[in-house]
Protein backbone atom coordinates (compact mmCIF):
# COMPACT_ATOMS: atom_id res chain seq x y z
CA UNK A 1 0.00 0.00 0.00
CA UNK A 2 1.39 3.39 -1.02
CA UNK A 3 1.69 6.14 1.51
CA UNK A 4 0.59 9.69 0.78
CA UNK A 5 4.25 10.66 0.41
CA UNK A 6 4.83 8.05 -2.32
CA UNK A 7 1.74 9.26 -4.21
CA UNK A 8 3.15 12.75 -4.63
CA UNK A 9 4.98 13.46 -7.86
CA UNK A 10 8.71 13.87 -7.71
CA UNK A 11 9.53 17.58 -7.92
CA UNK A 12 11.44 18.55 -11.10
CA UNK A 13 14.53 19.59 -9.14
CA UNK A 14 14.87 16.02 -7.85
CA UNK A 15 14.49 14.21 -11.18
CA UNK A 16 17.60 12.42 -12.37
CA UNK A 17 17.40 13.84 -15.90
CA UNK A 18 17.39 17.38 -14.48
CA UNK A 19 20.65 16.93 -12.56
CA UNK A 20 23.74 18.66 -13.92
CA UNK A 21 25.94 16.28 -11.96
CA UNK A 22 24.37 13.24 -13.60
CA UNK A 23 24.71 14.65 -17.13
CA UNK A 24 28.41 15.29 -16.51
CA UNK A 25 28.88 11.87 -14.89
CA UNK A 26 27.15 10.07 -17.77
CA UNK A 27 29.10 12.01 -20.42
CA UNK A 28 32.37 11.30 -18.60
CA UNK A 29 31.69 7.56 -18.48
CA UNK A 30 30.68 7.55 -22.13
CA UNK A 31 33.79 9.36 -23.36
CA UNK A 32 36.12 7.16 -21.31
CA UNK A 33 34.36 4.11 -22.80
CA UNK A 34 35.02 5.49 -26.30
CA UNK A 35 38.71 5.77 -25.47
CA UNK A 36 38.97 2.26 -24.01
CA UNK A 37 39.37 0.19 -27.23
CA UNK A 38 41.87 2.70 -28.66
CA UNK A 39 43.90 2.68 -25.45
CA UNK A 40 43.70 -1.10 -25.13
CA UNK A 41 45.68 -1.28 -28.37
CA UNK A 42 48.42 0.78 -26.65
CA UNK A 43 48.17 -1.17 -23.40
CA UNK A 44 47.13 1.96 -21.46
CA UNK A 45 44.27 2.83 -19.17
CA UNK A 46 42.59 6.21 -19.56
CA UNK A 47 44.40 7.59 -16.49
CA UNK A 48 47.74 6.32 -17.84
CA UNK A 49 46.93 7.97 -21.17
CA UNK A 50 46.28 11.40 -19.65
CA UNK A 51 49.47 11.01 -17.63
CA UNK A 52 51.38 10.31 -20.82
CA UNK A 53 49.75 13.36 -22.46
CA UNK A 54 51.30 15.54 -19.76
CA UNK A 55 54.70 13.88 -20.17
CA UNK A 56 54.58 14.23 -23.97
CA UNK A 57 54.14 17.96 -23.40
CA UNK A 58 56.53 18.45 -20.49
CA UNK A 59 59.18 15.71 -21.04
CA UNK A 60 60.03 15.98 -17.31
CA UNK A 61 57.86 17.09 -14.40
CA UNK A 62 57.73 16.82 -10.63
CA UNK A 63 55.31 14.29 -9.18
CA UNK A 64 53.62 17.14 -7.33
CA UNK A 65 53.08 19.17 -10.52
CA UNK A 66 51.87 16.09 -12.37
CA UNK A 67 49.27 15.44 -9.68
CA UNK A 68 48.14 19.07 -9.83
CA UNK A 69 47.77 19.01 -13.61
CA UNK A 70 45.75 15.77 -13.53
CA UNK A 71 43.82 16.58 -10.34
CA UNK A 72 45.05 13.30 -8.82
CA UNK A 73 46.15 12.67 -5.25
CA UNK A 74 49.40 10.88 -4.46
CA UNK A 75 47.55 7.69 -3.52
CA UNK A 76 46.28 7.42 -7.09
CA UNK A 77 49.31 8.90 -8.82
CA UNK A 78 52.05 6.82 -7.19
CA UNK A 79 50.89 3.36 -8.39
CA UNK A 80 50.01 4.87 -11.77
CA UNK A 81 53.52 6.25 -12.27
CA UNK A 82 55.04 2.98 -10.99
CA UNK A 83 53.16 1.03 -13.69
CA UNK A 84 54.31 3.44 -16.40
CA UNK A 85 57.90 3.10 -15.16
CA UNK A 86 57.58 -0.70 -15.13
CA UNK A 87 56.27 -0.52 -18.73
CA UNK A 88 59.37 1.45 -19.67
CA UNK A 89 57.56 4.67 -20.62
CA UNK A 90 58.78 6.82 -17.73
CA UNK A 91 61.76 7.07 -15.45
CA UNK A 92 61.95 8.56 -11.98
CA UNK A 93 64.74 10.37 -10.17
CA UNK A 94 65.31 12.80 -7.34
CA UNK A 95 66.02 16.42 -8.16
CA UNK A 96 69.68 17.42 -7.87
CA UNK A 97 68.61 20.80 -6.44
CA UNK A 98 66.30 19.34 -3.80
CA UNK A 99 66.40 15.64 -2.90
CA UNK A 100 62.84 15.84 -1.55
CA UNK A 101 61.53 16.55 -5.06
CA UNK A 102 60.84 13.56 -7.31
CA UNK A 103 60.94 14.04 -11.08
CA UNK A 104 59.42 11.79 -13.70
CA UNK A 105 60.74 11.85 -17.24
CA UNK A 106 59.73 10.45 -20.57
CA UNK A 107 61.90 7.58 -21.83
CA UNK A 108 62.67 6.83 -25.47
CA UNK A 109 60.00 4.13 -25.39
CA UNK A 110 57.54 6.64 -23.92
CA UNK A 111 58.31 9.09 -26.68
CA UNK A 112 57.80 6.37 -29.31
CA UNK A 113 54.37 5.65 -27.81
CA UNK A 114 53.35 9.22 -28.63
CA UNK A 115 53.48 8.44 -32.34
CA UNK A 116 51.19 5.45 -31.87
CA UNK A 117 48.71 7.60 -29.92
CA UNK A 118 48.52 10.45 -32.46
CA UNK A 119 45.40 9.04 -34.14
CA UNK A 120 43.35 8.87 -30.94
CA UNK A 121 41.97 12.45 -30.88
CA UNK A 122 40.84 12.21 -34.52
CA UNK A 123 39.22 8.82 -33.87
CA UNK A 124 37.32 10.26 -30.91
CA UNK A 125 36.06 13.17 -33.01
CA UNK A 126 35.01 10.78 -35.75
CA UNK A 127 33.20 8.49 -33.31
CA UNK A 128 31.41 11.34 -31.52
CA UNK A 129 30.61 13.06 -34.82
CA UNK A 130 31.76 16.36 -33.37
CA UNK A 131 33.53 18.84 -35.57
CA UNK A 132 36.85 20.20 -34.34
CA UNK A 133 35.09 23.50 -33.72
CA UNK A 134 32.28 21.88 -31.70
CA UNK A 135 34.78 19.90 -29.66
CA UNK A 136 36.82 23.03 -28.98
CA UNK A 137 33.73 24.97 -27.91
CA UNK A 138 32.60 22.16 -25.60
CA UNK A 139 36.10 21.81 -24.13
CA UNK A 140 36.26 25.55 -23.37
CA UNK A 141 32.82 25.50 -21.72
CA UNK A 142 33.85 22.54 -19.58
CA UNK A 143 37.13 24.22 -18.62
CA UNK A 144 35.22 27.33 -17.61
CA UNK A 145 32.73 25.23 -15.64
CA UNK A 146 35.56 23.36 -13.90
CA UNK A 147 37.27 26.65 -13.04
CA UNK A 148 34.02 27.91 -11.45
CA UNK A 149 33.66 24.68 -9.50
CA UNK A 150 37.21 24.95 -8.17
CA UNK A 151 36.41 28.47 -6.90
CA UNK A 152 33.17 27.34 -5.22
Amino acid sequence: MKTDENKKKTPPELKLDNQLCFSIYAASRAIVNLYRPLLDELGLTYTQYITMLVLWEEKEITIKSLGQKLFLDSGTLTPLVKKLIKSGYLSKKRSIKDQRVVLVSLTKKGLELRQKARCIPAEILKTTRLTASEASELREKLKSFHHKMMKA
